[in-house]
């Protein structure tokens, strides 16, 4: 099983993205899914993640108030809204699945904030 991280590119300082997590052989409702973020020469970082049953969210304070994290089981994939990016944004964003202890992750998708 292999997520798909979607939606990232270059913008400008202040610009907004919106990343999708999207999967082929699994159910995405059914698992808690997170948003992570790496940046060169720094350890892999989560920034949020949102719950199966309200669909509870939570964001690291270094995103909280700019990004948002959301559902769309009908297409089977969670977004992440981003707003006001910020140079220090800039990453390789990885999304991941979890759901009874197994955990599965896809290829990341490239943000660069310019200023």
């Amino acid at each position: 099983v292999q997520l798909q991280a979607s939606g990232g590119g270059l913008v400008q300082l202040g610009g907004s993205l919106k990343l999708s997590c999207t999967a082929s052989e699994i159910s995405l409702a059914g698992h808690t899914i997170g948003w992570f973020r790496q940046a060169p020469g720094k350890e892999r970082e989560g920034i949020s993640c949102i719950g199966t049953r309200d669909g509870t969210a939570y964001y690291s304070d270094t995103v909280k108030g700019r990004f948002a994290i959301s559902r769309d089981n009908t297409e089977n994939t969670v977004h992440l809204q981003m707003n006001s990016l910020k140079p220090e944004d800039t990453a390789v964003y990885y999304c991941n699945a979890q759901r009874g202890g197994v955990a599965y992750w896809g290829q990341g998708t490239l943000v660069t904030v310019s200023s």
